[in-house]
């Protein structure tokens, strides 16, 4: 039952990206035409998947069709800058994550101020999975990392300054171990790469699931504090490398400047959406886990991010080459 779920999941990517409301629920004149979810990765990902997951409640919540447009490249900075010059109007929304607001200030000139822009809440939170090619020689953690000492481990993630970047950086500082980062264009290509076996591991978002629930690679471990119920048999790293800990997040923005009330119907709209038992069983399912928050109370979770990752990046002298 869990993999057809999943590949219900998986199948509606394939679906044309826009949901029409059946009933409305919108409150004055906002919104009275379609909205715009600006995903600035490819396709494939765990970013796109919540995008995704969101349309059609969201869609009937407002009562207003919901584009999804998938803008990827930039480690996520080309998407969320088209959101930051568009029109305050709360007709073109974008997701964000550690990447385009809590680390990339710390590795690049950013196109835009993270902190000016209108946010309005986190949307799910979540360990990223530390996934291996099948034929790797090592079947437990403390044999991965043996085997890290003595071979050269090459590990992919979705793009230089992204969460999965980061957070096998941050394995790496405190493990010492020297791996070999070979970043992507995104979490599909990467995907595709970790099944043919051209690189040996993968610091990946939930849409590596899929990968590990079809066979074509192995969880090696989590990157949450503790074990995570969905991948119950991997451990985390943090059994290993005592005090590790890197969770992932994706959060939902607008243009800074959008008025206060359109920022009031799209709070209460995703919150209320969110919260839904429905709903939040289609995130778990995708080991999404929906993690919101009052606007005040994400905004100060947020300045607290932007300091872990800041130091993560400080130690290991990271930064996006942009010549």
């Amino acid at each position: 039952m869990r993999n057809t779920r999943r590949s219900l999941l998986v199948a509606a990517l394939a679906l044309p990206a826009v949901i029409r409301p059946r009933r409305g629920g919108a409150q004055g004149k906002y919104p009275e035409r379609p909205i715009k979810i600006i995903v600035p990765y490819p396709p494939g990902g765990g970013v796109d998947l919540t995008a995704r997951l969101l349309m059609e409640p969201l869609s009937k919540e407002l009562g207003q069709p919901i584009i999804i447009e998938n803008k990827g490249g930039a480690g996520g900075l080309i998407g969320v800058e088209a959101m930051s010059h568009a029109l305050p109007d709360g007709y073109t929304l974008s997701l964000t994550g550690v990447s385009t607001l809590s680390a990339g200030p710390h590795m690049r000139k950013m196109p835009f101020d993270p902190m000016a822009l209108a946010h309005i809440t986190r949307l799910v939170r979540m360990p990223l999975i530390v996934a291996v090619r099948n034929d790797l020689p090592a079947g437990t953690l403390p044999e991965f990392m043996e085997l890290a000492r003595h071979t050269e481990i090459r590990w992919a993630s979705g793009g230089i300054g992204t969460s999965q970047h980061l957070a096998g950086e941050y394995f790496t500082q405190m493990s010492g171990l020297k791996m070999v980062h070979v970043p992507y264009r995104g979490t599909g290509p990467a995907l595709n790469d970790l099944a043919a076996g051209i690189v040996d591991a993968y610091f990946g978002d939930p849409a590596t699931l899929g990968l590990i629930r079809s066979g074509k690679a192995r969880a090696m471990a989590v990157t949450s504090p503790e074990r995570w119920p969905v991948l119950p048999d991997a451990p985390a790293l943090a059994e290993a490398v005592p005090g590790y800990q890197a969770e992932n997040w994706y959060a939902i923005a607008a243009p800074p400047k959008t008025p206060e009330p359109v920022m009031a119907v799209l709070t209460a709209a995703i919150l209320k959406v969110m919260a839904d038992p429905a709903v939040k069983a289609k995130y778990d399912e995708a080991g999404l886990h929906p993690a919101t928050m009052p606007r005040a109370e994400y905004i100060a979770f947020l300045q607290k991010d932007l300091k872990t990752w800041g130091d993560v990046v400080a130690r290991g002298n990271i930064k996006i080459d942009e010549s």
